[in-house]
Parts: C-alpha cells; sequence; structure tokens
C-alpha cells in the first residue's frame, strides 16, 4: 500500500511550482492550511471516508466550506485532488509544500532545547552560528528542558546535534560498558 507521503509529493510539488511562479507561496501556504485543517476536523473526515458519496460532492462539500477564502486556482487544484481521491492527503501536501518553500527560501526551523532558558543575545548568537554553518537562516525555537542539565541538543530538520551534560554522560555510560 502507498503511504501518504508518495501520495501527496507530486500534488505538493505541483503545487510549489504554481505558487512560485504566480508569486503567491505565502498565501498558497495559508490556502493550503486552511484545506489542511478542515480536512483533518472529524466531521469532515467523515465525510470523505463515505464511499456513498461521490467524488464531485465530497469536492464541493470541501469547497463549500472554503467560502471566499481561497482563490480560483486553488479550488482547481482541491477539484484535482477530489477528481483522484486524494483530498485526505491535503495535510500532508501542505507540509510537504512548506518543506518545498523552505528550501527555496533557503530557510529552516531550528529547535534549540536547552536546561535553562536563554537570554535574547546567546539565542541570537546561536542562531547566527547555525545560520552560517547550515548557510540557511535560521528560525530558532527554544524549549526548556531541565532534564538536560547543562547544555544543549540542536534539532535542524534530520540534523541532531546533542550538547548536553545527559548526552555526555550517556556517552561515557556507554563507553564504559563497553
Amino acid at each position: 500500500m502507498i503511504n501518504n507521503q508518495t501520495l501527496a509529493r507530486p500534488y505538493a510539488k505541483a503545487a510549489f511550482e504554481y505558487a512560485s511562479a504566480a508569486n503567491g507561496c505565502d498565501a498558497w501556504s495559508g490556502m493550503l492550511g486552511l484545506a489542511a485543517a478542515v480536512v483533518e476536523a472529524p466531521e469532515v473526515a467523515e465525510l470523505l471516508r463515505n464511499p456513498r458519496l461521490t467524488r464531485e460532492s465530497k469536492v464541493e462539500a470541501v469547497l463549500r466550506l472554503f467560502a471566499d477564502d481561497v482563490d480560483e486556482a486553488f479550488r482547481n487544484f482541491i477539484a484535482n485532488l477530489g477528481e483522484h481521491d486524494r483530498l485526505f492527503a491535503l495535510p500532508t501536501v501542505r507540509e510537504q509544500f512548506e518543506v518545498y518553500k523552505a528550501e527555496a527560501e533557503k530557510t529552516i526551523d531550528v529547535e534549540l532545547e536547552t536546561a535553562y532558558e536563554l537570554s535574547a543575545e546567546q539565542l541570537e548568537t546561536l542562531a547566527a552560528a547555525l545560520s552560517k554553518r547550515l548557510d540557511r537562516s535560521v528560525n530558532p525555537r527554544q524549549v526548556v528542558n531541565p532534564a538536560l542539565i547543562g547544555g544543549l541538543v540542536i534539532r535542524a530538520g534530520d540534523l541532531v546535534v546533542d550538547g548536553s551534560v545527559r548526552g555526555k554522560l550517556s556517552q561515557l555510560a556507554e563507553s564504559l560498558k563497553s
């Protein structure tokens, strides 16, 4: 069985390419966020799973929920998804669209897990260093976790750097075991 990521990828790529060409990435990002939220609502999710409804009636029902919050091109995009019975994949399409958008804008969301709250100056210094190392604009988000004891854990996409005291102690314990 094909997973949602595989089903959503061509739609996300097509949406991103269209939005980029039309200089409307931010607008499409908002419309995809709205569409994903609509489809994830329990009542709508149940409607989309109903085998007695035609694909056209599912598309009409979803489009009615948007009212005037989406443009004609986005309505056509939703109709295309519905025509291929892929409305359920909208949340994944939105996620992948955001990845394409971040790549194009050379931005990355970075989670900084620290034992203690960092000052604005420390956060700015870390963001500047990460931005230089990753060759991207960094959007830092701090998470305080006292269990780290000290140091920090950096998560940027699939990159994880564990510079925490807890991590160092775990490495030491592991090396002593072997």
